[in-house]
């Protein structure tokens, strides 16, 4: 009798892909980015007092225009400070900032008992100064309690 060789078997090639790890990491992805979409679309901050818009991220610590309740200027440039400036005072500030810093923002931060012209009277003193990039700074809205309706319980 012979001796036989084994036999080898070929083995059938699957034709169909496991999709279950591209669905997990599909998933992850549209968590991830709808997450962040609401971020990435918010453009010029408008903040005004008691609003409820989120916060900017910038990559640089904007400069600060503060307009107090009398209409006074105060100009933070990396560095608060408690002395009000004039208006040639601020276009040089801002001006010298931006000469450094050319993409900086100014954040305009205008109290609520301030007369709207006096802040907008600082936004043309800012374009003045070259400021293309300004941005309205405010405190967050309080939580609201949710309405009730009415009807049988």
């Amino acid at each position: 009798m012979g001796a036989h060789a084994p036999v080898r078997r070929k083995r059938k090639l699957a034709h169909e892909i496991n999709v279950v790890p591209y669905i997990d990491v599909m998933l992850v992805l549209l968590i991830i980015f709808m997450i962040t979409a609401p971020l990435l679309t918010q453009g010029i901050e408008v903040n005004l007092p008691e609003t409820g818009a989120d916060a900017m991220s910038t990559s640089a610590e904007p400069v600060t225009l503060t307009v107090d309740a009398r209409g006074r200027f105060y100009v933070d440039i990396g560095t608060a400070t408690d002395k009000p400036v004039s208006d040639d005072e601020l276009v040089r500030r801002i001006g010298t900032y931006l000469k450094h810093n050319p993409e900086g923002m100014v954040l305009v931060k205008g109290d609520t008992r301030v007369d709207y012209g006096r802040v907008a009277y600082g936004m043309g003193l800012l374009q003045e100064a070259g400021a293309t990039k300004i941005g309205f700074a405010s405190e967050p809205l309080p939580p609201r309690e949710p309405a009730r309706t009415s009807g049988p319980e």
